[in-house]
Parts: C-alpha cells; structure tokens; sequence
C-alpha cells in the first residue's frame, strides 16, 4: 500500500527495479481518495515468483511536482540476477549502478573493475543493497567493464556485468561586450574549448529565438559562432545568451549590450503666467541614455537676466519625474527668467530659458471670524478686499446670495480705499436665522476669494424637552433635554407641578437646577395620583417658555391604612367568619386588589406564627371564611389590604373562639368486668383535654348483644356524667359489644373501640318446646327444644315422670346429655296417664322445667315426628340439616316437599339434596333460591304426622343508593340510603375512593348506624370516584354504582389586569408573577419557556414562587416568545405573550411585521377549510354510527318476533284447559343497552272460571269520597315472582352468584321488607269530564275464546316513573326508550301472542331503571278506613310504563263470558286452619265464606290460599269513565287478595257480601238492560267500605268524577301482562 496527500490529488504509478509493473492477471492496482483528502494506492500481486521479488518504488505525481517511497520485498528462491543495461555517465557528475538480485537468500553483492574489487579510491561506494555510486565521474578513469558478483552459496557466486560509457559536456569560453554607441559596427564570439563532438551552438536575446531582420547577423562553425551588429540602436539593448548542446549536456553563458544616447529636449520650456497662490508648472522634458540629469536655474528680476542660480528645491518648489519644475503657490516674488539644463556624459549639454510672470487674484485682506447680535436689534458686517482689478464683492447667507432688492432686511454698500475695496452688510434687525456663516466673496479675472463671518444671535432659551424615566409610587424621575439655549449658556433650570385638577395657582416648585444636571428626582408625591409638570430654562438674556405640559400617574403603593371595622363570627365548629371593611380612600394608595387574613391559634402550646390566606377583593365590604380551624381553639385574626404595589399595615389582633364539636378521641382506659350474669361494670377515663373540642357534658356507653347465630341485638345506651357504670338486666351469659364516647354540647363524639364482655352463667330458661308420643304398648318418647335461654353451655337435661293416679309423691327423674333432645322412657303401664316435662341443667344449677304434657303409651303406635317445625336461619353457602326424626309402629315413611306457588313440590335428592336415614333433610351449599317452607310428612298405617320448616338463607346485603351532598376543597360529602339488609343486619359499610384516573382504590369503614360520611384531605380540584358496599354477617354485598365528585377549585389562570413584566434591559427581564390566580387550589409550580422570534429551541425555567422572576442572558434588541405553565392539583393553565429587549443605547425597537403575501391566502383558506371539513366528517360519522344502531336495534326486534313465534307455536293451548303446575308462558328477553327487558305471558296462570272468583264492579266497591274534577284513573301492576318456579321476571346476568332474586319472607312480622326485584307499570287513562264511569282491569279470560270489549274511542296515556336517584343510574333517555320499545312492541304485535294484539298498538312513553330501599316503602294498612286514596302516579323506581289503544268495536263479539276482579273482604273463617307459622305472620282469606274451617291438612290449606293470594294479587282495577258495556261476567261469591309484600294480622270482620247476588249470570242482550241489572246487582251484593291491603306502590288510582248509578261495565278482557325490568 503507498498513501500520498496533494493538491490536487496526485497519481500513483509503481516500478519494480525501476521498470514499470505490467498490468497483468498477476498483477493489479487500484487507486481511490479517502474522506481526508489522501489517495491510497494498493498493488497486489498474485501467486508471488522470485522474479516479483526486489525493489517497489511507488512514484505520487501531480501538477505541481513528485514524490517517491521505495522498499524491497524478498521472495525466496534461487537467487538471479535481473539483466542489466548499459549506462552512459556525464563527466563530473555521480552516477548509480543498481545491481538487482532476485531471489532469497543470499550472501552478498560485490563490484569488480578490472578484476579489482569496489571500491578502491574516493569517488567509489558499494551501498548494502548492491548499488555502486560512482562520484564525479571521470572518462579515462571511470569508463569501462564493471561486474557485479553475488555470492549465493558460501562456494557458489553468480555475476552479470555492464559497460559504463562517459560523455564529456561542453564548455564555453567566457565573452563580453563593449560601451557602444548608436550607429556602431559590434561584434562578438562565442568559442566552445572542449567537449564531445558534434558540437550545436545557438544565440537568444532576453529568452527569445534572433530573427532575421533584427539588423544582427549569426555566423556558426564547428565549435564556435559570432554575433555581428552592423549598425547599432537603441532596439539592441539586452540580454544576449549563447547556448552550446552535445549528446552530453547543453550549457549557456549569457552577457549584456549597452547603447549610449546623448541628451534632447523632448519639450521646450515656454513664457507662462502664474497666479498668486496658485500652483504653477514649468514645462521642460528631456530623453538620452543613459537618462539626463536635469537642473533648474533662476534669475531674479524683469530685465535681462544678469546671472542664473540654482533653485533650492523645497517642498514649495519641486522638480517633476518629467523634469517639470512645480510651484505649488506661487508667489510675487517667483517672478523671473528660469532656465532648464540637461545632461548625461553622452555628447554635450543642452539648456531652454522662460520667464515666468505673476498675477494677484482677488483676495479678502479684512473681516471678522465671529461676532454676536442680539435678536431684534441692528448688526452690521465689514468686509475688506484687493487684487487685480475689477473687483466684485458678493454676500452669501450659508449658501444662499443675499440679494437687497428681494429682501428689504438687508443692505449692502461698497467704497474704495486706495488698492483695497470695502463692503459692508446691514442686517435690521437681526434674527434667530441669521446666527448662521456669512461670507463676502471678492473676485476679478484671477480668481476669488470667500471671508466667513459667524454671526451668533442671542436670545431666551427654547423651554426643554421633557421626558419621565420613572415613575414610583412616591417619586418619579425625570429627564430633560435642551434643545436650543438661545446662543447663550444655560445658566439654571426651574420645575413646576401640580395636580392635574388644581390650577397652576397652586403649583409646587423646584428652582435654579444647576444647568450640568439633565435629569431630576421629584420625590414626597402621592400614590396612585395623577399629576401635571412642565419646566423652564434660563440664561443670561432671559427665561425660556413653559415646556410641553406632560401628565403622569403615580404608581400604586402598599396601602397606609389597615381595613376597618373588622369583626369576627363563629360559624362553625372549624370555621370563623370575618367581615371588615376597605381602608380608608386616602390611605389605599390605588385599587384594593384583595386581602391577607392572617390567623393563628392562641391556646397554650400554640407556635404564634400565622397562616395567611388570600382573597380578591369585591367591594367596600368583605366577608371571609376560615374553615379547617381547630375545634373550641381561640384564634387571632388581622386583615391586611394589599394593592399592587404590596401590602399595608395589618388591622388589630381580634380573637374569637370556633365553636365547640364533638370530641375528636374516645375516652381512654375503657375496661368492662361481669360482675354477675346479668350486670356489667364499665369504666374508663376522659380523653385529652385537646380532643374534646368543647365542654365535656357526659359520657355515654353503648352496648349490644351478639348472638350465638350472628345476629346482633338492639342497640342500647346509658348516658352519665361518671367514669364508671354499671349495666343492669343483661341478658344472661351473653357476649355483648361495648363502646363509650364523649359528648359536648354540639354532640356525641368518636367511640372507642369495640370492647368484648361475656355475661356470667346462670341457671337456664325453660326448653322452647315439648312433645310426648307413644311407641308401643309400654314406653313412650318425649322430645325438647333447647331453652330460648340456656343462661349458660347445658351440661344435661333432666326428664321428669309422674303417674297423678299411681300414688307415687316424686316423678321419677332420668339424664340424658345436653346433646341428646329425646329420650325414650320404657317400662310403662298401658292405658295409664303419664306427665312429662324437661328441665336444663348448666353449671349454676337445674333451670325452670318445661310445660307439661300428658301421654298415654298405647297398643297402637301412629306415626308421629318428635323433630319441631319453625324457622331456621343460615348463611348462604353453607350446609343446612332439618331433623325430622318419627316414631311409630310399622316405621314411617318420610316424605319432605318444599310449597310452590299452589301445590308442594316433593323435594329431589340430587347432588345438592339428601335425605338421612333418620329423616333428616340435608341441603348443601344453601342459596337464596333455597328459602321457603319445607314440610315433612311421616306416615304409617296407623296415621300421619306433619311438620313445616321455614328456611331463611342470608344473602350479602344489596347495593346502597350513594350520592353526593356536599363537596368542598379538600372534601366530600357522600350520602347513601342502605338497601336490603339479606335477611341479616348490616354490621358496616365499605367505601372505596380513588381519583378518577387512577385505578388505587383506598377503603374506609364505617359504622353500620351512619348514614353520611365525610371524605377529607384529598385534592383541591380533583375529580373522585366513589363507591360503597354494605356488610353483614354474610359477607359484603354488591357494590353501589361508581360516583363521581370533583372538590372545589380549578387550575390557574392569569390575569390580564396584572403587569407581567416590571422591568427589561437589554439583557435581563424581570416578570411579576402575581398575576396568575391559583383557581382555589395552590400553585405548586411554575414553568417558564422563552426563546427569540424564528427560533425553534426554548429555553426552560422552573420555579415554585409567585413573586418576581429574571430571565438573564438574553440578546439585545431582540423579541421573545414567552409561555407560561402555572400547575395545581386541579391541572395546568397556560400563558403566552411577546416581550422585546432594548437596544445597547436603551431604546426600544420596532414590532416585527408579519410579512404578507401567499402564505396568508393558504392560512386563511386552510383555516377555514378546516371546520368545513371536520363538520362534514362528524355528520357522516355520526350518520353511519346512527344506521348501524338502527340496524342493530331492527335485527334485535327480528329476533325477538322469530322468539315470540317460536314460543307462542309451542303454547297454544285452550283456556278451558286447567293448568298443571307452575306457570309456564313464553317469555321473551330483548337486550336494550343498559336495559334488561322481558315480556312474559301470563296466559299460563290458574284459571278463576269455576271458583266464584270475579263479580261485575260498581261504584260502591270504591271510596265515595271523590272529587268530580279528575279525569284520570289507573291501574298499577306488580309483579313480585314470589314462586321459586316461575323464575323471577329480570334479567338473571346482574344478579349475584348463588342467588334467586325471588322476594323473601321478612324474619319477624313486625317488619316490611319491599322485594327489591319487583317491577310494576301503571296504565292510566284521560278522557273528557263525565259524569260515568266505567270499570276495566288486567282482565283475564275465562272463556274459551279470547276477546277484548271496550268501547271505540277508549286510549290509554302514560304515568311518569318518579324517579329518586339523579345520580348516574342506568337510565335510558325517554326518547330513546319510547322508540326502541315502540319498535318491539310492533314486533310483538306482528308475533301473533295473541289474535287481539292485531288490533292493539303499544306505546313506551318512559322508562327508569334502577333499585330501591326498603326505607322507602311502606306497609300494608290495617284499619278500615278506604286505602284506595287517590294517587297522580306510584313512586316506586325501577317502572316501565306504556301506552295501549284497545282493538275496534268490531272485534267485541270475541269478549264474552269474562270477568272482571274486585276487591274482596276476608271473614275470620278465613283464618282458622292456617298453620301456626303462617298465622303469625302472614293473612289468608278463603274462598267460601259459608264454610268455617274445612277438614283438610294444614299444609293443603295453606297451599291453596296462598296461591290464590298470589294470583289475586295481579289483579287491580281502574275506573273508566265512558265505557260501553257488551256483556256481563258471571257473578262470583268473592275474591281473593294479598297485600303488595307485607302479610300484616287480619282487622276487624266487614259484613260479607250477599250470596244471592250471584243466582244465576245474565246473558249477552242489547246495551242497555244489563247495565241497570249490573248496578243493582253491584249495590246489594258489595260493602260500602271495602278494604284492600297493600303497599303505598299498589293503591289504586281513584276516578274522582261523579258517583253515577248508570255505570257501564267493560265485558272484555285478555290475560296478558307485561313487566319490563
């Protein structure tokens, strides 16, 4: 590789011993430039030979030289000897002989001459490499045979040899050339005296070949040549060179020739005139060689010259390259003759005479430099001149001729005075303008000459310019400039101001300023005023004008005076209004901008340092609360006004005290001792002083019992004044919850923690229950309940024995152990009485003894079940046994069934569902769906034996209704309304918070007997999403829908009304950054980016204060963009502005404009183009959005039809046909989003026909109090599912795991539980003010033809649902919904469920979903007044309502024989032979009333009414006036009702209904007779006061239009139901 470097870039050649390298398949180079310019140049050789070895030698070459490396490369093999040339050497000169060996190794190389070894004299070197370098080669000596010898092998040599051939160079013989002159024969040989022949010869002058013409001849021989000049001229000056060329060298020898030219005058001098002080030059010009030396002689005087003498040469005189003489000013005495001489030493001198004469210009001999006038009076200027004459004299005003006849203020006169002429000029008066330069000009033929005059005119001074630098709140500084000072010295300045209302009257004063002072500091102003201010200025004439009149504003200073009036008001516990007012106007110094409410706490311990609070300002008068103050603390509060400029002086210290809260801390030490088994001791001790937030009025404890099922019991309470109490009549061994609080006067405060206490044992209560059977002839079994109160853990039980009639004084007494609750006591007499009871035994003793019974063992043994019926509550998800254990002889069979809705469904054991031998029933992992009444049935030949066990699965609590009340800057308020407890009490609720856009959800526990909560010190600004859950002693229950709540406070903004920047340089900038207002929140930093304009790098600073910020480093006279980012809690606000530095001078620059041109067009085009285009996007998008939801909802609606006519295709069935079991009716769930929506059919319910259950219904089943003025009434439906088998009518994807959302019984009677997945729609009908009413309900079809009559012109209209939760439910918009339903009840229509629905049209109006609380129903009534007040519209949430328009008169034929429901009274026959745990909570009636109590089993009755109840309950009525009757139902005796959810005790016994009425059923004849027969069998056969119970949602709505007799009954009815979810 060679690397070389140039400019330009050179190329690289390579030679191998000095012969180029053939470009061959062996061989090859490249050659390329690197990025610095270096060119690389690679030679490689391929399969290297030993003739590639020896010396590379790369050669670099561009135009402006060369440069070469060499190197040799060995390539082993036998060694050789490249062949060699002969050479030719030049005599005296060195030459080299490279002997080239190839191959390697070898030994040496030597040199022989003449077989003598090299070197054997001075002149000789054999270098290493075998070069011999012969030095100033001699050709006798040197010339010959050399060899060279190259020892390869230590007895082997090779040698190859060359001759060396010496060539003598040639050597010319010096020559000169002689002094010649013009017109001379020259010449001149040039001899060559040794060197090879042949010998060339050739001439050149100065580098150029001779050519002929030249007037020069060349004569050449052999070895010489002669150049010959025939005439010589001045074109023969040069250098001449003769060059002498063999085969050798060329060499030369180069001399000069010389012609000699005597001197000639060029140009003759010449008579000339000269003018007075002007340059003048005598002409005279000469040539020769070698050049004339010139001189200038002079002599003086007009006349003859007399004698020449040389002219000293000054710098006024001087001698010109040309040999001119210069006089440069010419004077009077230059006058004279003047003679020009020349000579060179070439022949003889030569010499020209002139004279030289001289003429005086006019000149200005006379004038003043400077004079002075005073402005108005007369001045006169003198001007004297002479010269050649005639002279004229001219003024000039500056540059402008003064001409007396145009300007009568001048006047010029002129007189002669011997040689010299004097003008003078009269200025009247003389004025400002003419302190300017005069100037008299004189002039003649000769020239002119110009005097100046300053004239200077005095007078007052102009006033100054004006200027404000600064202005402060109390001072400002000014700066003046003067512009003019009358041409005279300033001598002194005055300043005057003012108010700008008052006059200059009542000016203030500044007098005699020094005149060396241009700027002045006026201080003790006034704040935020505005004052005026002019200036004079003085000098020895007189005092200037008054300047310009500038008006300036003081800048706002920190007020002087404190607010006023400040008072203090307690509002709250932690809060403390402050109200005062503004300073007084004097003392504000500017505009009140706000205020800082510095407070601090001035109890005990307190630090005394205040916290300050800021606040704009409103008016006069503030108001202003502190909140988050300690509670019952003294605080000191003042009030500072700030503008701004700062703040002022603070206002008094004022004190107030918050007012007292509830201590913030529990008592302390709180210890609980049982003393006996039905008495506590409690003690504890107060809590800190500094926690009770008030004066400490009493203490109070709080305490529950814990039962051994879960259960808590009720709350109870003793309030003292003590530390210690005791607590009597506690139920005995009993684990209760304590806890202890304080309370001051504004209320309880915080509890303390829950303490344990276990009551002490006691001897037990009486066993809950007892029962004796017999089991043969001779023993019997007795079996027990466990005391309601065992006071203690039963160690035994105790069974006692006595026969009255046997003469035995003591019963005989047998154990068992306590968990053994049957015995079996044998050895018994047949036919004898026997008394049994049982007493408990615990460790305090033998408790009281159960009830007694009396059996007698008997031969014969029925079957009988020692196990007791009741209620059993569980937990969800755990494992329930109900014992049924059965004696008797043969062994019962046991058979359990659970009652379904009207019949007793046998109880299936499966996986879930097992039946012990012993009778027992097991359930496995109990559900909701679980619950109900189980009844076991023992039987044997001789009898059976029942009982029923109400089984009660607590489930998790249901979701509470949340809500927010309040929120404020650190706070929020959340309120719930709890919903169903799951048949356990709720022990606490969970709430759940997290900032919105955070998933970090932080928990709180809350006491189950709180109802609000407060969240505090979260984020001012933020936005919170909140939910909660409740929990019992099941578990946790659903979770509320998420809220959201934002705290008080928003991200900060700037004010425009603030000045940003206070001050800026040409480098720095100084930003007030008060003006950006914290939205309530505080600022936690503050980002700030500049750069300058076309700039795309910003600059970044950050910083925390509020105050005043430098921007340092910036360019001078440059402008800026500025952003700002202020950030808080709530977010970020942003601020852009533009600001520009100064110049180096202080001056400001001038705005960029914004260039125009096309770029504006585009940016106007594109602006506006763009909304066009998004617009017309967002209308496609939401175009194609709202056909795509309409083609989902349309395939929804399909869907739903192609379900409904699979459904109805399976369920069509006659109504004559009795139904077998549960309902089964198509059921059709359409998924509307956020809507779950189900339309059951509720053909399949138990047919009434035959049962007396429907009469006709007149006015006097209704209350008589109506008001004529209402033109509505409705109905309203309820749909509780309460049989496990039908299923529940919601969608079944919201409900729990493990749950049936079926309505469940409520443990104690005394309390209403609302089924919370109940639905209900209301139909409602308007019509025009009659008179008539008319009777319709949810008819139900007891024919076997289906059939709606009611009149033409009969439209039903919509109630609105109230809904109570404005949160976010799920809620579908009234628009939406009323579309969506319409749309699937038209699909309903088309789905055939029912022929009449051809006719019928279907109208959503409203719909709200959501769930209820239990809190807000109400019970069943139980008195007798009417319950069936008028209501507008139900209140219950969770409804869906809908339009219907009834089929057309033509279709009425269809409605015959149907009935129509009515209120019913029960009877106490009614009640009878109901079982005992139905009797206690729950009341049926009985269709027949002439029967008392039927000879049937408990369970039976009890199945049956309680299916009617069910069924009855769907029915409810509506009032409608105006309607046609077609037909008359049969009559009924009566019919059944239940109460909407609650089952409350039987009232008192109305008269019942008259049973003639119902003789025999009218048939269908003309309209009008069967309406007055329906009357007046209505009125005999209905109470006046019927009673119908139920919730506040199932009361009727009452037509209040008058009570007509002539009422018409609607005939026709269909059974369909709808309930949307």
């Amino acid at each position: 590789m060679c690397a070389a470097k140039g400019a330009p870039p050179p190329t690289v050649t390579w030679a191998l011993d000095d012969e180029p390298i053939p470009r061959d398949s062996g061989h090859r180079s490249n050659q390329y430039t690197m990025s610095d310019g270096t060119t690389v140049s690679h030679m490689n050789v391929t399969s290297p030979q030993i003739k590639d070895g020896g010396v590379y030698r790369c050669t670099a070459r561009n135009s402006v030289g060369s440069a070469e490396y060499q190197a040799r490369i060995n390539v082993r093999g036998p060694p050789s000897i490249r062949a060699m040339k002969n050479i030719t050497a030049v005599a005296g000169r060195d030459t080299f002989i490279n002997c080239r060996v190839i191959g390697y190794p070898y030994y040496s190389i030597k040199w022989y001459k003449d077989s003598l070894l090299l070197p054997d004299n001075h002149r000789q070197v054999v270098f290493e490499n075998g070069t011999l370098k012969l030095m100033d080669v001699q050709k006798g000596m040197d010339e010959g045979e050399y060899l060279c010898s190259v020892l390869i092998q230590p007895q082997l040599s090779i040698s190859q040899s060359v001759h060396v051939t010496v060539k003598v160079p040639p050597l010319i013989q010096p020559f000169e050339f002689p002094p010649a002159s013009i017109g001379q024969l020259l010449y001149i040989p040039c001899v060559v005296s040794s060197g090879d022949m042949p010998i060339h010869i050739t001439w050149r002058k100065d580098g150029h070949v001779i050519l002929s013409g030249s007037g020069v001849t060349i004569e050449s021989k052999e070895f010489m040549s002669s150049l010959q000049i025939s005439s010589v001229s001045l074109k023969h000056n040069g250098n001449y060179t003769c060059i002498a060329s063999n085969d050798a060298a060329t060499v030369s020898r180069e001399r000069q020739l010389i012609v000699r030219v005597p001197p000639r005058f060029v140009v003759q001098p010449n008579n000339q005139d000269g003018i007075y002080g002007k340059a003048g030059v005598l002409n005279c010009s000469v040539d020769g060689y070698p050049p004339p030396k010139v001189m200038w002689k002079h002599a003086k005087g007009s006349g003859n010259p007399q004698q020449y003498h040389p002219i000293p040469l000054t710098g006024r005189i001087q001698i010109l390259p040309n040999s001119s003489l210069l006089i440069r000013h010419v004077l009077e005495e230059d006058i004279g003759y003047y003679l020009c001489q020349a000579s060179n030493g070439v022949g003889t001198d030569i010499s020209k005479s002139m004279f030289l004469t001289v003429k005086i210009p006019a000149m200005i001999t006379s004038h003043p430099n400077t004079t002075i006038a005073i402005k108005g009076q007369t001045k006169e200027l003198n001007c004297t001149a002479r010269g050649e004459r005639p002279i004229i004299i001219r003024w000039e005003k500056g540059d402008t001729v003064i001409d007396p006849d145009r300007n009568m203020r001048y006047a010029i006169t002129t007189k002669d005075n011997g040689d010299e002429v004097i003008s003078t000029l009269k200025l009247k008066p003389a004025d400002r303008g003419d302190s300017v330069f005069f100037s008299c000009h004189a002039i003649n033929s000769y020239g002119e000459d110009r005097g100046l005059i300053q004239l200077t005119v005095q007078e007052p001074p102009d006033p100054p310019e004006l200027e404000i630098r600064e202005v402060k709140a109390r001072s400002m500084n000014l700066r003046w400039t003067q512009r003019f000072d009358g041409n005279s010295i300033i001598t002194g300045f005055d300043i005057e101001y003012k108010n700008k209302s008052d006059s200059w009257d009542f000016k203030q004063s500044t007098r005699n300023i020094s005149p060396t002072i241009n700027q002045a500091n006026i201080v003790d102003l006034h704040p935020a005023s505005v004052y005026s201010i002019r200036m004079y200025s003085f000098n020895k004439i007189g005092r200037s004008e008054p300047s310009k009149e500038l008006t300036i504003s003081t800048e706002e200073a920190a007020p002087d005076g404190p607010p006023m009036d400040v008072t203090l008001q307690p509002i709250t516990s932690q809060s403390i209004q402050v109200t005062w007012k503004a300073p007084k106007k004097e003392l504000q110094n500017g505009v009140i901008r706000g205020y800082q409410i510095g407070y601090r706490e001035n109890s005990p311990g307190s630090n005394g340092q205040y916290s300050i609070v800021e606040m704009k300002a409103t008016g006069d008068s503030e108001v202003y609360t502190l909140d988050n103050l300690k509670k019952f603390a003294q605080y000191g509060v003042v009030v500072q006004a700030f503008n701004r400029a700062g703040t002022g002086p603070s206002s008094s210290e004022i004190n107030a005290t918050t007012l007292e809260d509830v201590p913030s801390q529990p008592p302390e030490n709180v210890r609980a001792i049982s003393i006996t088994s039905d008495v506590a001791v409690i003690s504890w001790s107060e809590p800190p002083r500094s926690t009770l937030n008030g004066v400490l009025k009493g203490y109070r404890v709080i305490f529950w019992s814990l039962y051994m099922d879960g259960e808590w019991g009720e709350m109870q309470n003793i309030t003292t004044t003590r530390e210690r109490v005791e607590l009597r009549g506690m139920e005995k061994f009993t684990n209760y919850s304590v806890q202890v609080l304080a309370y001051t006067q504004a209320g309880d405060g915080v509890r303390s923690s829950v303490l344990y206490i276990q009551t002490k044992e006691d001897i037990p209560g009486p066993p809950a229950g007892i029962k004796a059977v017999p089991s043969s002839a001779s023993s019997v079994v007795v079996s027990w309940l466990p005391p309601a109160k065992p006071n203690g853990i039963i160690r035994k039980y105790t069974i006692f024995c006595s026969s009255p009639g046997s003469g035995q004084p003591a019963p005989s007494e047998y154990e068992t152990s306590p968990d053994q609750l049957f015995y079996r006591i044998a050895h018994l007499n047949r036919g004898q009485q026997y008394l049994l009871w049982v007493a408990a035994v615990t460790s305090a003793g033998r408790g009281n003894i159960s009830e007694k019974v009396t059996i007698e063992p008997a031969g014969k043994a029925p079957a009988k079940i020692i196990s007791f019926g009741g209620t059993v509550t569980t937990p969800w998800m755990k494992d329930v046994r109900l014992p049924c254990n059965s004696v008797g002889e043969p062994v019962p069979a046991i058979k359990w069934t659970k009652d379904s809705e009207d019949s007793a469904i046998p109880v299936t054991v499966d996986g879930h569902r097992l039946i012990q031998a012993n009778g027992t029933l097991v359930l496995r992992s109990v559900k909701a769906e679980d619950s109900g009444y189980y009844t076991c049935t023992a039987t044997n030949t001789w009898g059976f034996d029942t009982i029923i066990i109400n089984l009660l699965v607590q489930v998790p609590p249901d979701q509470p209704r949340l809500t927010v009340s309040k929120t404020s800057a650190s706070s929020i308020t959340l309120a719930w309304i709890p919903g169903d407890n799951g048949g356990s009490s709720i022990r606490g609720f969970v709430l759940q918070y997290s900032v919105d856009n955070s998933e970090e959800w932080k928990d709180v526990f809350i006491s189950s007997s709180e109802r609000s909560f407060k969240l505090e010190s979260l984020k001012c600004g933020t936005w919170y999403k909140v939910k909660l859950a409740a929990k019992n002693s099941v578990g946790a229950g659903r979770i509320s829908e998420i809220i959201e709540a934002k705290t008080h406070g928003r991200e900060p903004s700037f004010s425009k009304d603030q000045h940003l920047f206070t001050h800026i340089n040409s480098t720095h900038a100084r930003l007030n950054l008060q003006g950006w207002s914290s939205g309530g929140c505080p600022i936690t930093a503050i980002v700030l980016e500049y750069r300058p304009k076309g700039n795309w790098v910003w600059q970044s600073l950050r910083t925390n204060s509020s105050s005043e910020v430098f921007l340092t480093e910036l360019r001078e006279a440059t402008w800026y963009e500025l952003r700002m980012k202020a950030c808080n809690s709530a977010g970020c606000g942003n601020e852009t502005t533009q600001f520009a530095t100064l110049d180096y001078d202080g001056s400001t620059i001038p705005p960029i404009k914004s260039a125009q041109g096309e770029g504006d067009d585009v940016k106007k085009l594109f602006t506006i183009a763009c909304p066009v285009i998004l617009a017309t996007l967002g209308v496609a998008l939401l175009f194609i959005i709202r056909k795509k939801r309409k083609e989902k909802r349309l395939k929804r609606l399909r869907d739903a039809k192609s379900l409904a006519e699979m459904l109805i295709s399976k369920n069509n069935r006659s109504f004559d046909t009795p139904v077998k079991g549960p309902p089964q009716g198509p059921r059709l769930h359409i998924d509307i989003p956020r809507v779950q929506l189900l339309i059951e059919d509720k053909e399949g319910i138990k047919q009434l026909g035959d049962d007396k259950a429907t009469i006709p219904v007149t006015d006097t089943e209704f209350s008589q109090a109506v008001n004529p003025q209402s033109f509505c009434t409705g109905v309203s439906l309820h749909h509780p599912a309460l049989i496990q088998n039908t299923g529940p009518l919601i969608d079944m994807s919201d409900i729990r795991p493990g749950t049936n959302p079926v309505s469940r019984k409520s443990v104690k009677s005394a309390h209403s539980t609302r089924n919370r997945y109940s639905s209900q729609w209301t139909l409602t009908k308007c019509q025009a003010s009659t008179p008539a009413r008319t009777l319709t309900s949810d008819w139900r079809t007891v024919g076997s033809q289906h059939g709606i009559t009611v009149t033409e012109s009969d439209s039903y209209s919509a109630s609105l649902s109230q809904d109570t939760d404005k949160g976010r439910n799920s809620m579908v918009s009234t628009e939406s919904a009323s579309s969506t339903y319409e749309e699937l009840a038209r699909a309903y229509e088309h789905a055939k469920l029912e022929e009449q629905l051809q006719h019928a049209k279907f109208e959503i109006t409203e719909c709200f979903i959501s769930d209820s609380s239990s809190d807000q129903m109400t019970t069943g009534t139980t008195d007798n007044a009417d319950s069936m007040t008028s209501m507008s519209t139900p209140s219950e949430p969770g409804i869906c309502r809908f339009t219907a328009s009834p089929p057309k008169p033509q279709d009425s034929e269809r409605g015959k024989g149907v009935a129509v429901p009515i209120p019913h009274r029960a009877s106490k026959s009614d009640y009878c032979n109901l079982p005992l745990y139905v009797k206690s909570e729950a009341f049926f009636r009985k269709p027949d009333a002439h029967e008392p109590c039927p000879v049937v089993p408990p369970r039976e009755a009890s199945i049956r009414n309680l299916a009617r109840a069910y069924h009855a309950q769907a029915r409810h009525m509506t009032l409608e006036p105006g309607a046609k009757p077609l037909g008359l139902p049969p009559p009924a005796s009566a019919a059944t009702t239940l109460p909407q959810r609650t089952l409350p005790m039987p009232g008192p016994a109305g008269p019942a209904p008259a049973p003639a009425a119902s003789a025999a059923p009218a048939p269908p004849v003309a309209a009008e007779p069967p309406v007055a027969v329906a009357a007046a069998a209505a009125e005999a056969r209905v109470p006046t006061h019927s009673k119908v119970g139920g919730s506040r949602d199932s009361l009727l709505e009452m037509s209040t239009s008058g009570v007509g007799r002539s009422q018409k009954q609607g005939a026709g009815a269909y059974s369909k139901s709808y309930t949307l979810v």
